[in-house]
């Protein structure tokens, strides 16, 4: 046993749900490390106990201490491999010295409750995360399963998902699953926002077979199903345009992404649907755009984050990105390419609109100072309009898409 950290998991129902062998392990040990909760199911063990607590380093520093020298059993809740403390342990320890011993997770014994398969639904925990960004995420999903924590709790869940009008979802809310005190229930959205639950529970959200909504697949959605200004003194940036742009942009699924210049954001909302596990900013400094922004967020389903300043000002606070778009400068062009040159993350993008000459020469010229390789299309679309019975085609006015990023990195499209 020494030199082995057995890492056994546990349920609502205590020691009386571990197998005899994890038993044995548990009473063979000399040190039982694990949460209060955990632990406490164990008050006649001999051993010394060690409170997960502080956070996971602070933990397998501990851990780390012990191991060799005595027998180890971490304890934690349900499959430590499921959003559990186990991978990071058999990361820091290698598989060699870790052996895992799951028992029931709780999307698992939730599902069971439910009736219910789970090998086709979304799982994801808000558990020590933010709730930004579900909406995108879970959109069109049949089955999802989350996990929750005492901010992210089922209430929040169901106030956040009717804020996007997501009400196609019933909820199925199991409390203290696999102990005495279990409950398991369903809910309507609204319902849920006002509810109370224990702090332990997990939450599950099936479509009603009977709900019909409107279904958005793709990108580039017409500029009419956007909220906009009019007549057009704020411009969207157009369908026909928007399509290059996104295909520019190179998005990766988990992409962190700044829209300078949002508009109605347009582009923002569908950089969200595409980088559904990544992050969107929109930053837009003037104020009477602001409200589009929020209507399109909601609408499509895309929680993108409103940063109401003027660039490069309101970018200094952001992460750095993978991909960026200039839609608007405000006449900082240069100012915004230098910054966002230097906080460009290695194969990342930069994409600038321009109907002008003048922002389409400072546009290349400042990519070319940061050391990028640039690249420009013009892109002039006409669209059919009908006409005695008959179709012409009226002439959009041309866009210049500017697109840099760095002549060492190889992250040319095929």
């Amino acid at each position: 046993m020494a030199d082995i950290i057995y890492i056994i998991g546990i349920g609502e129902d205590g020691a009386g749900g571990l197998t005899p062998d994890s038993l044995s392990k548990v009473h063979r040990s000399e040190v039982l490390l694990g949460g209060e909760r955990q632990l406490s199911f164990f008050n006649t063990y001999q051993g010394e106990k060690i409170v997960l607590k502080n956070g996971l380093k602070a933990f397998a520093d501990k851990l780390e201490e012990v191991w060799k020298e005595r027998r180890a059993v971490v304890l934690a809740s349900g499959d430590p491999l499921f959003f559990g403390i186990a991978g990071y342990l058999v990361r820091r320890f290698g598989p060699e010295h870790v052996e895992v011993i799951p028992h029931y997770s709780s999307v698992q014994l939730a599902f069971a409750r439910l009736g219910d398969s789970w090998q086709d639904a979304e799982l994801v925990s808000l558990h020590g995360r933010p709730i930004r960004g579900l909406a995108q995420r879970i959109d069109g999903k049949r089955k999802i399963a989350l996990l929750t924590d005492e901010v992210n709790s089922p209430a929040v869940i169901g106030a956040y998902l009717c804020e996007f009008g997501m009400t196609e979802y019933e909820a199925f809310v199991c409390e203290r699953l696999g102990g005495e005190e279990e409950v398991c229930r369903f809910w309507e959205l609204d319902e849920l926002g006002k509810g109370s639950f224990a702090p332990l529970n997990v939450v599950i959200l099936r479509r009603k077979t009977e709900a019909v909504r409107e279904v958005r697949r793709g990108f580039a959605y017409p500029d009419e199903t956007f909220q906009q200004r009019r007549p057009e003194k704020g411009l969207i940036t157009k369908r026909e345009v928007r399509a290059f742009v996104l295909s520019e942009l190179n998005l990766s699924e988990d992409a962190v992404v700044w829209d300078i210049g949002s508009g109605s954001g347009a582009v923002a909302a569908e950089c969200a649907r595409i980088a559904r596990l990544g992050k969107v900013y929109a930053l837009e400094k003037s104020a009477e755009n602001l409200p589009n922004m929020e209507a399109n967020r909601r609408k499509f389903r895309a929680d993108f984050e409103i940063i109401h300043d003027t660039a490069p000002l309101g970018l200094n606070r952001l992460p750095d990105p993978d991909a960026v778009f200039i839609g608007g400068s405000g006449g900082n062009l240069k100012e915004i390419i230098f910054l966002c040159a230097q906080r460009l993350r290695p194969g990342g993008r930069l994409v600038i609109g321009a109907i002008t000459i003048e922002t389409l020469y400072s546009s290349m010229e400042s990519l070319k100072l940061e050391g990028m390789a640039v690249e420009v299309t013009q892109i002039q679309a006409s669209r059919g309009k009908p006409i005695l019975g008959m179709t012409r085609f009226e002439g959009m006015n041309p866009v210049y898409v500017v697109s840099g990023h760095r002549q060492d990195c190889n992250n040319a499209k095929d």
